[in-house]
C-alpha cells in the first residue's frame, strides 16, 4: 500500500473520530479541529521520519512533549484527552503501517471501535461535574444531597466537601452527578 493510501485511510479514520464519533456528541468545534490537525500532523511528520529514514523514537518522543504540554495548557476533560490520544495513535499507525493494509484498517477498526463503546451514552450514563458553592452549611448528609438535586436538577452520585466556612456560612462541594430527574427528597424546615 502507498503512502498516498495510507493517508487516504488515515483522513477517513479522522473523520469518523472527529466528526462522527467526537463531535456529533460532545459538539466542540475547537476540539474537532485539533484532532483533525494533530492527527494529520503526526501522519505527515511520521511519513517524512519513515522516508528520511530517522529514527522513529526521535520523532515518538518529540510529539509526546508537545502533546502533554498542549494537554496541561488547556481545560479539558479525560474524555477528551483520549480523543486525543486516539488522533496521535492514528496518525502513527496509518502511517507506519503503510505498507500492510490489513493491519492498518483492522488497528483502525478497533480503535474507533473501542472509542465509539467506550463513549457511548447507552454503555455507560453521562454524569457531570461540579464544584458547587452553597449559601448554607448543611450538616446532615442526606439534606445536603437533597439541596443539591434540586439546585443542579440531576441525581446527585458522589458529594465530596470541600470547604466549609461557618462565618460566612458558605459551604464548596465537589458534585458528580447524572443530569435529568432527580430524586425529590423534600427539605423540611429547619434542617439546613
Amino acid at each position: 500500500m502507498s503512502i498516498w493510501y495510507a493517508l487516504l485511510a488515515d483522513l477517513a479514520s479522522v473523520v469518523v473520530l472527529g466528526y462522527l464519533l467526537y463531535f456529533r456528541r460532545h459538539g466542540r468545534r475547537d476540539l474537532l479541529l485539533a484532532y483533525a490537525a494533530l492527527n494529520v500532523g503526526v501522519f505527515a511528520v511520521t511519513a517524512v521520519m519513515l522516508v528520511a529514514s530517522i529514527e522513529l523514537a526521535v520523532g515518538f518522543g518529540l510529539f509526546g512533549v508537545l502533546s502533554i504540554i498542549r494537554l496541561r495548557s488547556d481545560q479539558i476533560t479525560q474524555g477528551e484527552i483520549g480523543y486525543y490520544f486516539v488522533a496521535i495513535a492514528l496518525g502513527l499507525i496509518n502511517a507506519v503501517a503503510a505498507s500492510t493494509p490489513v493491519v492498518l484498517a483492522a488497528l483502525n477498526v478497533v480503535l474507533l471501535g473501542v472509542l465509539f463503546a467506550a463513549d457511548h451514552p447507552r454503555v455507560l450514563p453521562r454524569t457531570s461535574r461540579r464544584v458547587v458553592t452553597l449559601d448554607v452549611v448543611h450538616r446532615n448528609p442526606d439534606t445536603l444531597r437533597a439541596d443539591l438535586e434540586a439546585r443542579l436538577g440531576g441525581t446527585v452520585h458522589h458529594a465530596l466537601v470541600t470547604d466549609v466556612d461557618y462565618v460566612r456560612d458558605l459551604m464548596v462541594v465537589d458534585v458528580r452527578f447524572r443530569e435529568g430527574a432527580a430524586r425529590r427528597t423534600p427539605v423540611r424546615a429547619g434542617e439546613r
